[in-house]
């Protein structure tokens, strides 16, 4: 069981805390090459960032320089993160992101090609059917560098936030409270209310929650009936990276030197574009792997109880 992994490691619920103290330290040392790099444009420019709008800060750097400086204060947090569970949990890898008894890359690279081409396909057709909506915004060679930023870095940010949210979060609160569906619920919840400074939500309003929320809730159920953490990883992935290569727009998180930029004005997006992905498409996918992986016992899975196996303790002394 998925959960039950972190009993293969120290797993006293002030670790947990420290753990958490760990990651908030390492992303705020990262973040201090952005706001460095912040500061120093605003006070060339002869700008004041007092009261400046966040989507504001972010055109100050160039595109690349900012999606790099942005990116890397999620590497940095997920190398604290790693660090935490090694030294501090003395836990594995491995232990942390799947219950099996190696990572499964098949799984992350199916769901990646996958929703990758989904996802992708979507914005094609919106642009197909919707031209007016959208600029050609590709240039070559700006191009070229964000795809090395992006493919290096944007699976780092993801990944940053599976192992703290799907991993990390679902194991520590699981051992704790000895259950399935408050990890699930509680890690959701706060993955989506993170997100809640984003642009996104000043431009589109907070009814886009149910968006982030209701993808936290999709990516806990895959990692809770997968067993592992693979498909979340990889669905991530493909959400953030093929979005950053294909669409940008002036009131994202991720403004980049990709093919399209939205051109919409986003108060006018209809809510089936923020409904549709959580109560059609991720549902038929949640089914459609169930199929794939022959998933069984839904109630047990993601509501049952999690017990400390008997030969745990030996375990970690050995």
């Amino acid at each position: 069981m998925y959960i039950a992994q972190a009993f293969k490691g120290l797993h006293e619920w002030w670790r947990y805390l420290l753990g958490l103290l760990i990651v908030v330290v390492a992303v705020t040392i990262g973040q201090i090459p952005l706001t460095v790099a912040v500061f120093i444009k605003a006070f060339r420019n002869g700008d004041s960032i007092i009261g400046m709008e966040q989507t504001e800060m972010l055109s100050l750097l160039e595109p690349n320089l900012n999606l790099f400086l942005m990116l890397l204060s999620f590497a940095v947090g997920l190398l604290g993160l790693l660090l935490a569970v090694k030294y501090l949990h003395k836990q594995t890898i491995t232990s942390l992101t799947t219950s099996r008894k190696t990572i499964d890359w098949k799984r992350f690279w199916l769901i990646f090609f996958v929703w990758g081409t989904i996802s992708s396909s979507m914005v094609l057709v919106d642009y197909f059917t919707s031209p007016a909506n959208y600029v050609l915004n590709f240039n070559l060679v700006p191009f070229l560098i964000l795809c090395v930023i992006a493919i290096i870095f944007v699976p780092l940010q993801t990944s940053f936030e599976e192992y703290l949210f799907r991993g990390y979060l679902m194991q520590g609160i699981g051992v704790i409270v000895k259950n399935k569906w408050v990890p699930l619920i509680i890690t959701s919840l706060v993955f989506g209310l993170l997100h809640i400074a984003n642009p996104e939500v000043d431009k589109l309003g907070h009814v886009i929650m149910v968006y982030y929320i209701g993808t936290g809730l999709f990516l806990g159920i895959l990692t809770l009936m997968d067993e592992g953490m693979e498909l979340a990883l990889g669905f991530h992935a493909a959400n953030n990276l093929f979005t950053a290569l294909l669409v940008t727009a002036d009131w994202t998180a991720f403004q980049t030197h990709s093919v399209l930029k939205d051109m919409s004005d986003p108060t006018e997006m209809a809510l089936g574009e923020i409904f549709f992905p959580v109560f059609i498409v991720f549902p038929i996918l949640l089914f459609i792997l169930s199929k794939v992986y022959k998933w069984t016992n839904w109630k047990e899975k993601l509501l049952g109880t999690v017990e400390e196996p008997a030969n745990e303790n030996h375990e970690i002394e050995a």
